[in-house]
């Protein structure tokens, strides 16, 4: 089943005797990342390619799960997409007792757990390259201070 709706959401009465596979793509804005990190923005859809199963009181939803990330690096600050790939996900998602998911009417949505699985695997300090150098620097040489002037010297002028 391809799916290009606005939500992860499985029918429970399409488990009934058979898999269900979901391929498709989720818009940004449906997964709701809140994102307060300036060096990382998420403005593309997710890629999905997932196997749903109905074990008993419960499912089990594995597959691939793909997001690119436009990400600022953090010491040269070059502009750099970072793709976040989930090749062997999996969630087991309890249908009764008191870890039980919510339903909304015969429907259980995915989509909050996809969403926190992909929030643990953003990166913490986005890099361009696990060896960046940083900023470039300056060719100009910094104004050389009168060699008997403590670095104190103008903190000893201040009357307080």
């Amino acid at each position: 089943m391809l799916n290009s709706g606005m939500s992860l959401k499985v029918n429970l009465r399409h488990l009934e005797g058979r898999d269900l596979h979901l391929k498709g793509e989720l818009p940004a804005a449906e997964l709701d990342f809140a994102v307060r990190d300036d060096m990382i923005r998420v403005e593309k859809p997710l890629r999905y390619d997932l196997e749903v199963e109905k074990l008993h009181e419960a499912l089990l939803v594995q597959g691939k799960l793909e997001l690119m990330l436009d990400c600022q690096c953090v010491r040269c600050l070059k502009a750099f997409e970072y793709r976040l790939k989930l090749d062997h996900w999996a969630a087991h998602l309890p249908l009764a007792g008191e870890e039980k998911v919510s339903l909304e009417g015969d429907f259980v949505d995915l989509t909050p757990f996809v969403r926190e699985d992909m929030l643990l695997e953003f990166p913490q300090h986005p890099l361009c390259q696990a060896d960046c150098g940083g900023l470039k620097k300056s060719a100009k040489k910094p104004a050389a201070k009168p060699e008997n002037q403590s670095a104190w010297a103008e903190l000893n002028k201040l009357k307080l």
